[in-house]
């Protein structure tokens, strides 16, 4: 993603391009499919930009999820990670290795929206449905 299209995003979601917006996307779109926590997004932006505060990076990331331009990505280690990738996928996780991966599978995608779309959860609406499937990678393909 480019500085042209990260000014673009956040225009497009009415939120003020700043400097700090900037930098915490370019951090995040360098880190692509590794899914990062906020300490390590802070790593990479104040390498480059020392002068922005940590509090402030991490109001960055909140905006940033509030707004749907990035997500949330919960492990059970309750360490925080982020991903730019909105669009509908699903996760690969390594409790051991804390390594996730993005899962795209489309016929999973279909069944599930299908399924959900026939069996509403009486009281609650459903915003995105992500599968978190854990286990452990292997070096074989």
């Amino acid at each position: 993603m480019s500085r042209e299209e990260i000014v673009s995003i956040l225009k497009e979601k009415v939120l003020k391009v700043t400097p700090q917006r900037v930098a915490v996307l370019e951090a995040l779109q360098g880190c692509s499919g590794r899914h990062p926590s906020a300490e390590e997004i802070t790593d990479i932006v104040r390498r480059k930009n020392s002068n922005i505060a940590v509090g402030t990076i991490y109001k960055v990331l909140e905006a940033l999820v509030e707004n749907d331009i990035i997500k949330k990505v919960y492990t059970d280690k309750d360490i925080m990670r982020y991903d730019v990738m909105t669009s509908q996928h699903h996760h690969l996780y390594s409790e051991h290795s804390g390594r996730i991966e993005d899962y795209y599978d489309e016929e999973l995608n279909r069944m599930l929206n299908e399924y959900f779309s026939n069996h509403r959860i009486p009281g609650f609406r459903i915003d995105d449905i992500q599968i978190h499937i854990e286990g452990e990678f292997s070096d074989r393909n």
